[in-house]
């Protein structure tokens, strides 16, 4: 998610080491564990019921055939992120971090939500007083906070409670983030993930925030590469939704999308796919931010394959232009709740 100087310099301090130099991860409470360690079974056991329906070769979710329908129809809660939203990460970049400009901003181009970064195992949870400026702003606007945060899963307990932190964070009028999302990252940036760290930390987020508050899992796109080794399943278990990073670089947007919504929809989870609003060239992609066709064409392609809500990363890099393409956009205009698709 965070494709800039901060993070290569972060991933740069902490280097990723072969297995047989990492230590053992830390010993954590039984019972984190056990519940973890349940829902990865599960998990496993799910995703080998579904194999009837799987296009093996797209590893986790490409339906064999037209009109095959997942095993488990989307859970769909009032609360996760519908409509057109923008991820956040440095306020102070964004809109010069005057909070009464982006609102105004969220306001015209019709977005119904913000993801705010509220911390990473780098630095703790820090963003308490940004949230005590946004939050009843965008409320008054009619705009939801998800807050989102990066971590490492070395230390699985530390991550789970700074989540906790974010979720149950109060600002003095008694606001609070409208759900959380984890951005779930490869080891490529700094994790240290496996199928039963990314379940224990499901399973801790769960049971802490409660079985009906939203949580959404930010992944990589499902590519022929993270299908080897990006466990899934088991990253989704606990989570309401499964919001994939889709960064088309010097690929196109449309199939990119289309690629990602087919092979995730087996994981029976709503999907909200966040596109690219940067410059990707530092990481191999056509040099400047995607332009506006780029964009409608992410849009369109998103909606009609059932996407049930879109963002873009992010606040700080968009240009005038994108935001316009944003605007303008027939697509998720408006869409405050689920899309209900005909099951016939």
């Amino acid at each position: 998610m965070e494709q800039d100087r901060e993070r290569r310099v972060a991933v740069e301090r902490h280097p990723v080491r072969s297995n047989k130099d990492r230590p053992p991860l830390p010993k954590r409470p039984l019972g984190l564990w056990g519940y973890a360690a349940t829902l990865t079974i599960l998990a496993s056991i799910v995703a080998m019921g579904r194999i009837g329906i799987i296009d093996l070769p797209f590893g986790i979710g490409a339906a064999a055939g037209a009109g095959a329908k997942p095993a488990n129809a989307p859970t769909f809660l009032p609360s996760l992120p519908y409509g057109k939203g923008m991820w956040m990460w440095k306020p102070a970049l964004s809109d010069g971090g005057d909070v009464k400009a982006m609102v105004s901003r969220a306001k015209e181009v019709g977005l119904t939500h913000i993801y705010v970064r509220t911390g990473s195992s780098w630095d703790a949870f820090y963003a308490g007083p940004f949230l005590d400026e946004i939050l009843p702003a965008a409320h008054a606007a009619g705009i939801r906070i998800y807050g989102w945060d990066f971590p490492r899963l070395i230390d699985v307990e530390n991550d789970v409670s700074r989540g906790l932190d974010a979720i149950r964070y109060r600002t003095p009028g008694g606001h609070r983030i409208d759900g959380f999302s984890a951005d779930i990252e490869t080891q490529h940036e700094g994790t240290r993930i496996t199928a039963g760290a990314a379940a224990a930390y499901g399973a801790g987020l769960r049971e802490g925030a409660g079985s009906d508050y939203p949580l959404i899992a930010t992944v990589p796109r499902p590519s022929p590469y993270t299908r080897t080794f990006f466990p899934y399943a088991e990253v989704v278990a606990a989570f309401d939704a499964v919001a994939p990073m889709v960064y088309w670089l010097n690929r196109q947007p449309d199939t990119d999308v289309a690629g990602a919504l087919a092979d995730l929809r087996a994981l029976g989870k709503p999907i909200f796919p966040i596109g690219q609003a940067y410059d990707g060239a530092p990481e191999g992609g056509r040099p400047g931010t995607p332009p506006p066709d780029e964009i409608e064409r992410f849009l369109r392609q998103a909606w009609s394959d059932g996407a049930q809500g879109v963002s873009f990363w992010s606040w700080q890099a968009a240009d005038q232009p994108i935001w316009d393409a944003i605007r303008d956009a027939t697509e998720f205009k408006g869409q405050v709740s689920a899309r209900v698709f005909d099951a016939g």
